[in-house]
């Protein structure tokens, strides 16, 4: 009969002299022995964090533990990316686990004693450094899980491969990377996983609770930039040009009614917005033009289309009827992240019956995930874990990306538990 991960893992806990008692469970013994290494791997990667295919400190840390751990290192994927290789000594299938590693132009607030003070120029700006999405936790997690993997590798079935992944916030400008890049540069070769698990700290989600769905679960992502061109004049004689900034202005203003009244939400949401306008250098000068900048998030490609198109004729039509013009560009990011509906069920079974968690559906997400990059090339499952503490509302806790975004670090081990309970979901035998 075959040996459970729990059964296996309680063999290893006797021979280190642990009291692996009936009501004490052997997946929560092990997960307590690592516990103190977990929490200071995250705590040391959030005070040294990194951006986007930067992430060199993080990779070397990453690869030194995995050689550690006795599994093999492949270093250098998509520039900063690390694949390790654990192969057990039973027969299985392959099993993809992915974590991502970089940081934002985030400036963290004082008052940790593990703060970041990391500085950086990012697109010409000072700024500070912070792993405000929760990178740093992902890392940590999945360095954890494989140490106790490795120590069990004679009992495991299959292979795990453990993915750790540069720049999910986005390369530098000029510079391609992420989960796309970690594909494209052969993250897989070699190996076919039959599966891939990914998971994001999550704000809106007390500790001990995870979420996810199966079929869509986050949006996909485009970028847009608009240039209304006008014709610069005195602040003093505006009709003698052509305001730029005045046609901007509406234009921000009837995007809005395009996700209001010229989209059919019943199915699934879209969201539309802004994120920077630019234009003018003087207050009695009106210029030029205006650029401005912003998202789309949709779930369905006749929705992403749709927006498009809508979002191209609203400003060019606005641009058109004050004498002005309108330059549209709507580039595609990202893939919405789609959950194999049947590994979904799969793992959201095992996750309620066997991790400690939870396991509630977290709806349509309308933030975005390159793991839906592997997802679009192997049965995928991904899944947020709280880390908001019990005495905090999560409706109203500072979400990732705030300065303010902060992890119960009670909460990690939940992670831990459930990448285990997922390789072992994965690999049981048949």
């Amino acid at each position: 009969m075959t040996r459970s991960l729990g059964f296996s893992l309680a063999l290893i806990l006797v021979s280190c002299g642990f009291d692996v008692r009936a009501e004490v469970r052997p997946m929560d013994a092990a997960i307590d022995a690592v516990e103190p290494q977990l929490i200071a791997w995250r705590r040391d990667l959030h005070q040294h964090p990194e951006l986007g295919n930067r992430e060199i400190r993080t990779a070397a840390l990453v690869a030194r533990e995995l050689r550690d751990f006795g599994i093999e290192v492949r270093e250098g994927i998509a520039v900063t990316g690390i694949r390790g290789v654990l192969k057990g000594g039973l027969p299985g299938p392959t099993i993809a686990l992915r974590a991502d590693m970089d940081a934002l132009p985030v400036e963290e607030p004082a008052g940790l004693p593990f703060a970041s003070t990391a500085r950086t120029t990012y697109r010409g700006n000072d700024t500070g450094v912070m792993h405000a999405c929760g990178h740093d936790a992902h890392v940590a997690i999945l360095l954890a899980t494989a140490k106790l993997l490795a120590e069990r590798r004679e009992t495991l079935r299959g292979t795990v491969l453990f993915v750790f992944q540069p720049a999910e916030e986005g390369p530098p400008d000029g510079e391609t990377g992420g989960a796309a890049r970690m594909v494209a540069e052969g993250v897989f070769d070699g190996y076919a996983p039959s599966a891939i698990f990914g998971l994001h700290v999550a704000s809106n989600l007390h500790v001990g609770e995870i979420g996810a769905r199966g079929g869509p679960m986050m949006a996909a992502y485009d970028t847009f930039e608009i240039v209304v061109h006008g014709r610069q004049t005195h602040g003093g004689r505006p009709w003698m040009g052509v305001d730029p900034i005045n046609v901007a202005s509406q234009i921000v203003l009837a995007a809005n009614t395009i996700i209001a009244r010229q989209v059919d939400l019943a199915t699934a949401p879209a969201v539309l917005s802004f994120g920077a306008i630019h234009g003018g250098v003087r207050e009695n000068i009106i210029p030029d033009q205006v650029r401005m900048i912003g998202s789309i998030r949709s779930f369905t490609p006749e929705t992403r289309q749709g927006i498009a198109q809508r979002l191209t004729r609203t400003a060019t039509s606005i641009a058109e009827s004050a004498g002005a013009s309108a330059d549209v560009v709507i580039s595609a990011s990202m893939p919405v992240l789609v959950n194999d509906a049947d590994l979904s069920e799969r793992a959201m079974a095992a996750l309620r019956a066997r991790s400690g968690a939870t396991v509630r559906d977290s709806g349509f997400m309308t933030s975005s995930e390159d793991f839906a990059y592997y997802a679009e090339r192997v049965p995928a499952f991904f899944f947020r874990l709280g880390v908001t503490a019990p005495d905090i509302d999560p409706a109203t806790a500072p979400t990732n990306h705030s300065p303010q975004f902060m992890i119960d670090e009670s909460g990690l081990r939940h992670g831990v538990a459930a990448f285990l309970t997922l390789v072992e979901m994965a690999t049981a035998a048949e």
